[in-house]
């Protein structure tokens, strides 16, 4: 299995004549699983800030034969989400799945953080999940779904990652509640609660400690993009219809590992 290609493992078809908007999608996660809807025949709207970004992940995805369009948006902004869905909309008529992924982090304590740093995050990560969901309901046909992107640092936390964490653990509750709400129109909502995923600076901030991080994980490596895609279309398919207001937790088993150096011992024999 090619765990670095989001597209290797796509069913063919399977998203076939669907729409996909996928917030924070010019890099990282997002573009991860921007390409696999659209390896799977899903029309996808690739949205963020950086225009030069969402362009060349856009551009790319049409030069393998798939259909995408980037539309610039900042998810702190109100109006400019509310025009994200609007376009669209007027692209392609409807939203069969929304993922919202875009985030961001500080790190800082209870004590050191600011209003500003909570407004920060509290915006990105939390607000932005409620209002693309508020706006794009209405255009997500039965048989829709909302995938939102949480963490693992909504189930076990550690110092210096607040209110980035307490916002994670947020994201479970907003999805148990649009579950609730939305069951009823046929609409589906899950998160997905990725672990350790190898993006763009994981290895610059593990340093020597990377080879450490993956003998602490049962696999024995990092996540990449490519398993959070397979989770996003299968979570997004018909296969997973009888699913809602789950938060699956995509971390290797990191998460089973009570003391790591006992499991190191074990591992290493």
């Amino acid at each position: 299995m090619a765990f670095d290609d989001p597209t290797a493992n796509a069913v063919e078809n399977r998203h076939e004549d669907t729409v996909a908007l996928v917030t924070g999608s010019t890099r990282g996660i997002g573009e991860g699983v921007a390409r696999r809807f659209a390896a799977e025949g899903a029309a996808v709207v690739v949205t963020g800030r950086s225009a030069d970004a969402g362009k060349r992940v856009a551009d790319d995805i049409e030069s393998r034969g798939g259909e995408a369009v980037f539309v610039r948006a900042d998810m702190r902004d109100p109006a400019e989400i509310r025009a994200l869905v609007e376009h669209t909309v007027d692209e392609y008529g409807r939203i069969d799945t929304l993922v919202n992924n875009a985030g961001v982090q500080t790190e800082t304590t209870v004590k050191e953080a600011t209003v500003n740093d909570w407004e920060f995050v509290l915006e990105t990560d939390f607000r932005s999940f409620w209002l693309c969901a508020k706006h794009a309901v209405e255009h997500v046909p039965e048989g829709g779904t909302i995938l939102n992107t949480s963490s693992n640092h909504a189930f076990l936390t550690m110092p210096g990652l607040f209110p980035y964490n307490a916002i994670k653990a947020g994201i479970n509750g907003m999805t148990r509640a649009m579950a609730l709400e939305l069951g009823p129109e046929g609409i589906t909502v899950n998160t997905i609660n990725p672990g350790w995923i190898e993006i763009e600076r994981t290895r610059e901030e593990l340093g020597e400690d990377y080879e450490y991080t993956e003998e602490i994980h049962p696999v024995g490596r990092l996540g990449t993009p490519a398993d959070v895609a397979g989770l996003a279309a299968f979570l997004a398919s018909d296969d997973a219809a009888f699913i809602t207001g789950e938060t699956v937790l995509i971390d290797g088993g990191r998460s089973q590992v009570m003391q790591d150096e006992p499991y190191l011992d074990y591992r290493r024999g």
